[in-house]
């Protein structure tokens, strides 16, 4: 049987670093606030000429470099973000464009905070089937262009960023299994007002929007649907929680991390934490947290890792792999 295998991470952040005391200044607001409802400390934040897809290069540069493998071996891409330079030509092809790559399938995936879980697990079903012998999977967003830097209930929790992994085939378990899911009747808690094509007549003035979020009943919702879909991927494959080395979760909240962690009973010690340093970075944060992790050493071969991501839609998202 083949199995799917990361091979190499890489991140990329955008230069410009806005601390909790850059948002006291334009936002009725507190460094304390943040932190203790949030967890945020710092978020880096994309200038005006960064794209996503920029972003989505400088990572995958970094996670090819990691893997050891050249443009040349790259035969499918696949990239979860929920804010694509364009509608269209999908943001995949754009990458594929500036990095030189020709001819291989290159499409992007819309599931908000889940994108990157979403696309790990289709690009794991290219490999193991044969299609594909090497896979970046990127997750990725510049997400503070679509906030109101004047609510304080939004503005103070999103960050830019991008993440990236090369996916090849093993002989060995890599990525044990990927368990998905959504329910749309909770799209109303959290969105984004303004779409392609008739939305954007209905929406009106396009300046005008920013991020709608019912906080509260995301937060529950959240806590909840993460502690199943983990408790899924174990129970599914006979694995106890003890077994785990490192959860990996989508970086929304420190408190969501806190409850989620406490809901499966796991030290905090063996969560990786970078909400503090990045803020929500939608679907690039699992990605950019696993790459802080194998690069500073935590995270070794052969470690028994979970990701997971919940996001608007509702969307959520689990794969247990062995890195």
């Amino acid at each position: 049987m083949t199995y799917s295998r990361i091979v190499g991470t890489g991140r990329h952040l955008p230069e410009r670093i806005m601390t909790n005391a850059d948002l006291e200044k334009i936002v009725e607001t507190s460094d304390e606030w943040i932190r203790t409802r949030t967890g945020v400390e710092r978020r880096h934040v994309a200038g005006e000429d960064d794209t996503t897809s920029d972003l989505c290069v400088a990572a995958a540069k970094k996670a090819m470099a990691a893997a050891q493998v050249s443009v040349e071996d790259i035969d499918l891409i696949v990239i979860g973000t929920t804010t694509p330079d364009l509608i269209f030509p999908n943001i995949a092809t754009l990458v594929q464009e500036k990095m030189g790559i020709h001819g291989c399938p290159a499409f992007s995936i819309e599931a908000a905070c889940t994108g990157f879980i979403y696309a790990l697990t289709t690009a794991d079903k290219f490999i193991t089937t044969g299609t594909s012998k090497c896979a970046l999977v990127i997750g990725a967003e510049v997400i503070t262009k679509l906030v109101d830097w004047s609510d304080r209930t939004t503005c103070v929790l999103f960050g830019d960023g991008a993440g990236a992994v090369i996916l090849q085939p093993a002989e060995e378990q890599g990525i044990i299994s990927c368990h998905l899911g959504a329910d749309g009747q909770y799209r109303d808690l959290l969105y984004y007002p303004v779409g392609a094509g008739s939305q954007l007549e209905k929406a009106g003035i396009v300046e005008e929007a920013k991020i709608l979020m019912k906080g509260n009943e995301v937060f529950k919702v959240a806590v909840k649907t993460l502690g199943g879909v983990a408790t899924e991927a174990l129970e599914a494959n006979g694995i106890s929680k003890d077994e785990l080395d490192w959860l990996i979760p989508h970086q929304a909240n420190l408190r969501i991390i806190q409850a989620t962690a406490k809901r499966l009973g796991m030290p905090l010690e063996k969560v990786i934490l970078t909400v503090q340093d990045h803020g929500n970075t939608s679907a690039a944060s699992v990605p950019m947290a696993l790459d802080v992790g194998v690069r500073d050493g935590r995270i070794k071969r052969g470690q028994l890792l979970l990701l997971e991501a919940f996001g608007g839609g509702f969307t959520w998202g689990a794969v247990l792999l062995r890195y």
